[in-house]
């Protein structure tokens, strides 16, 4: 019954219910409103970012215009022009021969391991995209913008293009460029054009040999021995992950050596079998079976590579135009020196010189004189042997130009072909007394501490500190002469003793163990190592090369201004476009007044001929070419393992060092017959251009130098009296000029020198303390005035 009388009936829904119902509603619709407004909107903002995105890119790329297949075709086949190296006269040395081996193959000679281990591990969408994949590229652009993530997306034809025809910059423009241009690769190229190019180009490290290698045919024989066409999984997986970083993940060294740690290669292999695995290219059993195979058994072990028959002047020159222009590809990619002095960074960078040099049509420009430098490698082979001793002595020498750095010639070693290192250039030896007259007279002289005739002790002493301290300090024949030397007699003899006293005059009076490094040394570019530190610095013991020596040298000849050695005058293109342009940056090291000085007392070295009779030799040869106003320093080393000779003229610094290659000792004539080589050296440039030589230049006292009589006895004022035990004594009356470059002698006094205790004092003094012996010392017969007379003539 009750059903039927509800039927018909208007049923009314509860009022509150009905308005919960009614609510909802709204709400969805005006969410599905939001939702519909927010897309629109959405696809507003993305239809102007993208209109915004394709402007700036038609605004980025309006200067491209899009190349024909013909101009991608020789662009990416690297169709080259042949680049030079030349002499200072522009005549050619040699045309540049990379040391970047490639060997290009056809498509059908690689193997399709490489070409699928490459594209899974570089660009898994490689075969569907036309050039570029946008996702990637928004993610990189996002990156770049941000900084957050990585801004990798480059596809293996973008970085054909990077690498073929773009350079590396970052900017915006650069890789807009590379996205059209790589769209521009795919539609006239094949896939498998496009990858054959790829692995034909790419760098793949170094071979056996220790030589870079590009090209995945090099790759194969290098490594291990085989054509690209024959490598198995593993094989092809380890060349494919080369590209990405070839000198961490080369198994070997620049000298062919194997690298300390071959994880990374094999590491970066495991990573592109895993690659390979996922993209489905290999099933589960060949990719367990590759990572379990032994890859460094198929390593090919260390090869010897053919002598370059270019030698030392090629080696030399392209080595120094290599370092020149990997520092301006450095530093047009914005790569720290921080990174660029990595060795993996500095060694990316030189490949890519290397590239550079030998492919884009330059001309590299030396200072190197043709004439000089071939006389220089006769005198050489005719003249060696007079250095030898019963064992085969090496050498290296090197011609600077005073007044520029320019370096004329050189001589890298006795015969290239049975040694090829560089004893001019890269060779270190310990310096020996060489280094004396910059590291401890020049500084002395420069901050007014001595004149020319001032005293130093030349008494028997001990080192006072470090391992030696305690064991005497030994000249080069003696433990000391048991007097006050001059500062000239000093430099004569070389003596070890005063230029110990020198040195550390220098250091406490500035109140600096690195004075003399930080303010003169430095500013010539010797190396920073703390030897300068040392008590046995002034003897030499730190390691320089044949340059180094020379450019010391050259800074004194030249009135005390530093010009750094250079071997390199210009870089230029085909179309005569400057690359690089050497640019002179003097600087003033020692006052002129000091270089002045120092050249006169280093006259005195080879007059006086105490420790070379070079001077004497070079007379024998040629008169004019003797009397030329030279100025010099010897140098040896412990056991006479290195002998070294650096002359200097007004115009030139010619260097010598010779020893043996495996460092054992020679013997004690080993400086005369530096000095017979040295001047049948000298007298072969002079024969050949003897301009060069200028000599009728002569070295003068520079103005600024005060010359002031001094009491030859003590290097001080002449006159007065001092007490020596208790008793009075007048300083002797004979006076002698003595050149400063700033202040000027003190009064006498008991203690008149540098270096010495009151017990050499007073030992010294006795001599002027009259006796009946010392007096007729004193008063020579006429006939000995004359001959003394001469002598000083």
């Amino acid at each position: 019954m009750t059903n039927l009388s509800q039927k018909g009936k208007k049923i009314t829904p509860k009022k509150e219910g009905s308005t919960g119902w009614f609510y909802f509603n709204v709400v969805i619709r005006v969410m599905q409103s939001l939702i519909l407004v927010g897309i629109s909107l959405m696809l507003m903002l993305g239809a102007l970012g993208a209109g915004i995105g394709l402007g700036y890119f038609a605004y980025l790329v309006k200067d491209t215009d899009p190349p024909t297949k013909q101009e991608l075709q020789q662009d990416l086949g690297n169709i080259t022009e042949t680049s030079k190296l030349a002499y200072a006269d522009n005549s050619s040395i040699a045309t540049i021969r990379s040391d970047l081996f490639r060997t290009s193959i056809p498509s059908d000679q690689i193997s399709d391991w490489l070409k699928k281990a490459v594209v899974a591990t570089e660009d898994e969408y490689f075969y569907e995209h036309k050039g570029v994949v946008p996702k990637a590229v928004l993610r990189a652009l996002i990156s770049e913008v941000t900084g957050i993530g990585s801004s990798g997306g480059s596809t293996l034809t973008q970085q054909l293009v990077k690498q073929q025809i773009l350079s590396d910059e970052t900017t915006f423009k650069r890789k807009a460029n590379e996205i059209l241009l790589a769209m521009e690769v795919e539609k006239n190229f094949s896939k498998d054009e496009i990858i054959a190019m790829y692995l034909n180009i790419s760098p793949f490290g170094r071979n056996n040999l220790g030589q870079n290698i590009a090209g995945v045919q090099e790759a194969a024989q290098g490594i291990f021995g085989i054509n690209a066409s024959d490598v198995n999984l593993p094989q092809a997986a380890f060349i494919a992950g080369l590209p990405q970083s070839p000198i961490s993940y080369s198994p070997y060294t620049n000298s062919g050596d194997f690298q300390d740690n071959l994880e990374y290669g094999l590491n970066r292999k495991d990573f592109v079998l895993f690659s390979m695995y996922r993209n489905h290219d290999i099933s589960k059993k060949e990719y367990e079976e590759a990572l379990a195979y032994d890859l460094t058994a198929d390593f090919k072990p260390k090869g010897t590579p053919d002598n370059d028959e270019q030698g030392f002047l090629y080696n030399t020159v392209m080595g120094e135009a290599l370092k020149i222009v990997a520092k301006q590809l450095a530093d047009e990619a914005k790569v720290s020196a921080e990174d660029f002095a990595t060795d993996e960074v500095y060694q990316d960078y030189l490949q890519k010189a290397e590239f550079k040099l030998a492919n884009g049509g330059y001309t590299v420009q030396s200072t190197i004189d043709k004439d000089l430098y071939q006389s220089m490698q006769e005198a050489v082979q005719n003249y060696g042997y007079m250095l030898d001793n019963g064992s085969s002595i090496e050498v290296g020498n090197v011609l600077m130009e005073n007044n520029t750095g320019k370096i004329l010639g050189f001589i890298g070693g006795r015969d290239y072909a049975s040694n090829p290192y560089n004893h001019a250039f890269s060779s270190k030896r310990q310096a020996g007394s060489a280094i004396k007259p910059v590291s401890v007279y020049a500084p002395a002289l420069d901050q007014g501490l001595v004149g020319s005739e001032s005293r130093v002790s030349d008494y028997p002493t001990n080192w006072e500190f470090g391992e030696d301290a305690g064991s005497p300090i030994m000249n080069a024949t003696n433990a000391g002469s048991k007097t006050f030397q001059t500062v000239r007699e000093t430099i004569v003899h070389s003596n070890n003793i005063p230029a110990r006293h020198l040195y550390q005059e220098v250091l406490n009076e500035m109140g600096s163990p690195t004075f003399v490094y930080d303010n003169y040394l430095k500013e010539m570019n010797y190396p920073d190592t703390p030897v300068w530190q040392y008590e046995s610095a002034p003897m030499g013991v730190m390691e320089l090369t044949t340059l180094a020596q020379t450019n010391g040298f050259q800074t004194l000849a030249n009135k005390g201004v530093y010009q750094e050695g250079y071997i390199i005058e210009s870089i230029k293109d085909s179309k005569g476009n400057v690359l690089y342009q050497h640019e002179a940056a003097p600087v003033q090291v020692f006052s002129p007044a000091t270089a002045s000085i120092m050249n006169d007392l280093m006259r005195s070295v080879l007059t006086e001929a105490v420790t070379t009779p070079f001077l004497s030799n070079l007379k024998n040869l040629d008169w004019n070419l003797g009397n030329a106003d030279w100025v010099g320093k010897t140098g040896t080393t412990d056991e006479y393992v290195d002998s070294w000779l650096v002359v200097s003229t007004p115009k030139v610094t010619l260097s010598s060092w010779s020893g043996r290659e495996d460092n054992k000792p020679t013997d004690q004539d080993a400086g005369r017959r530096t000095a017979q080589y040295m001047a049948y050296l000298a007298n072969s440039i002079y024969q050949t251009k003897p301009d060069v030589i200028g000599v009728n230049d002569k070295f003068e006292l520079d103005s600024n130098v005060n010359t002031y009589q001094v009491s030859k006895f003590t290097g001080t004022k002449p006159g007065g009296k001092v007490t020596v035990n208790n008793r009075s004594i007048s300083v002797p009356n004979e006076t002698v000029a003595s050149y400063w470059a700033k202040g000027g002698p003190a009064n006498a006094s008991f203690k008149f020198g540098i270096g010495g205790t009151d017990a050499n004092y007073a030992d010294y003094w006795k001599k002027a303390i009259p006796t009946p012996s010392n007096q007729r010392r004193a008063t020579p017969p006429k006939k000995e005035k004359k001959e003394e007379k001469k002598k000083e003539d």
